[in-house]
């Protein structure tokens, strides 16, 4: 399924997988920029997001280029083309990105383009809006020059018939069969700006409309120039609850580390859950304008990747709140 999650491909790649989150990234001052980060295994996404800061690009391209390799992957099953579909079989995609100086832009419920955080570059770049939805993205989209396809797999359309069967809805969030999941990226280069990107197909088989976190700007994905940025992957509407992302980033302009403000994020929605907050999916993932990172998530599942001048492609096992 989803191939962020395995953790045997990954180490065969050439990446370490580091179960140990104190080895490296967490709560290290990385001086030595640029660094990329994002949520999950996401060797690929780190890879062109280096391509770009390694010469002295821009953040904000860095991870638009990081977001739009995963788009593309067809093996990847919760992210643009070879995403699991809606219930109705419809493949519907989120994204969102955003700058240093607080531009943004978002898009959500898109079907038939590829590449929606370009669109919502775009939407950040030529309209005074911050997010397009539906049919007016589309439109948008294709005024703009993006190319409308189909992005249901033949693999995905024969798991979403499969689960036509039963059409049971029971979100699993397990390492091994995980339906949902997002890539959210966030970058420092060497000019010290941060950015931050996020994009997904959302819960595989939800109800058609449904829209999670990841084009929500404050939930998925926020940035502030002058503190930080924050990430969030799993079940959306939990972060949607909590702003989870800006909570984090404002957290970190009190005085808390990217650690501490991931960890209180979670405890928070933990608090509204108690134990069954155990059958939840909740991640975070935060990098300061210092060059400090934070991940923290529900259960043990989470992981994220780090590269920096020194590092390449680390896959680290982040620390949560449930063993």
């Amino acid at each position: 399924m989803s191939t962020r999650r395995d953790f045997i491909r990954v180490t065969a790649l050439g990446a370490a997988v580091l179960p140990l989150h104190q080895t490296f990234g967490l709560g290290k001052l990385f001086e030595n920029k640029p660094i990329v980060v994002s949520t999950w295994p996401n060797l690929k996404a780190n890879t062109a997001a280096w391509g770009v800061l390694s010469k002295g690009g821009r953040s904000l391209d860095a991870v638009e280029q990081g977001g739009r390799v995963v788009e593309a992957d067809p093996t990847d099953t919760s992210v643009g083309y070879g995403g699991l579909p809606d219930r109705e079989g419809r493949v519907t995609l989120d994204a969102c990105i955003m700058d240093d100086q607080g531009n943004c832009g978002s898009v959500a419920f898109v079907q038939g383009f590829m590449h929606p955080v370009s669109i919502a570059r775009m939407v950040m770049e030529k309209t005074p809006h911050v997010m397009l939805v539906g049919a007016g993205a589309e439109k948008f989209a294709l005024d703009n020059g993006f190319k409308k396809e189909n992005l249901l797999t033949p693999q995905a359309e024969k798991t979403w018939k499969e689960w036509l069967k039963k059409s049971e809805y029971k979100p699993d969030h397990s390492i091994v069969k995980p339906n949902h999941d997002t890539i959210g990226i966030l970058a420092l280069d060497d000019q010290g700006k941060l950015s931050g990107a996020c994009t997904t197909s959302g819960m595989a088989f939800k109800m058609h409309g449904r829209v999670g976190d990841s084009p929500i700007i404050g939930a998925g994905l926020y940035v502030d120039g002058d503190v930080g940025a924050a990430t969030a992957t799993g079940v959306g509407e939990e972060m949607i609850r909590i702003s989870g992302s800006h909570t984090i980033v404002e957290l970190m302009r009190q005085g808390r580390t990217p650690q501490e403000a991931c960890e209180e994020a979670v405890k928070r929605v933990i608090k509204k859950h108690g134990e069954k907050a155990k059958d939840l999916s909740v991640a975070f993932l935060a990098l300061s304008k210092d060059g400090v990172i934070g991940a923290y998530s529900t259960n043990n599942v989470f992981s994220y990747t780090l590269t920096t001048p020194d590092k390449t492609n680390l896959v680290i096992k982040a620390p949560s709140y449930f063993p």
